[in-house]
């Protein structure tokens, strides 16, 4: 069968939490651009959008968290170094923000409308999460860069 080849490729090479965490993260800036758009026409259309990007990356998360604390106890026996903490760290953050986003944008679905404390909290909880992914992705591409510790034998 043509691709066996490419199937047993990725099998060997396939890295779940690289996959994961580019997902999410990748998908706050669009939901970002997203918000803009919607401040800048006022389109509710755009808005939904933000709305169902956010809610994937609030289930995606954990995916991402939970493989990336696999690879850490694996590949780096679970290294107490500062990169990792500082991801860990960074991780549940980006979860708490895009939880909280979520949660006011469910519980106040009419949060775009109206110009009170849930508007700005809604907008700053999104907008807090660029630096946090940039972050996450700028420790993953230290850690990328690096070679894990030889195993013991």
């Amino acid at each position: 069968m043509p691709g066996q080849g490419f199937f047993k490729e990725m099998k060997k090479t396939f890295l779940f939490h690289a996959v994961a965490a580019h997902f999410s993260n990748g998908l706050i800036p669009v939901a970002v651009l997203y918000l803009i758009l919607t401040l800048s026409t006022a389109n509710n259309y755009f808005e939904h959008t933000v709305e169902h990007l956010l809610l994937i990356v609030v289930l995606a998360i954990p995916a991402s968290f939970f493989s990336g604390i696999h690879d850490w106890k694996t590949k780096y026996r679970g290294a107490k170094a500062p990169v990792f903490i500082k991801k860990i760290r960074l991780s549940c953050l980006l979860f708490a923000l895009c939880a909280s986003a979520v949660f006011i944008r469910i519980s106040s679905p009419d949060v775009m409308s109206r110009q009170g404390i849930e508007y700005w909290l809604y907008l700053a909880l999104l907008f807090s999460m660029l630096p946090v992914v940039t972050l996450l992705g700028h420790y993953g591409g230290k850690l990328s860069a690096q070679k894990p510790p030889a195993k013991s034998v």
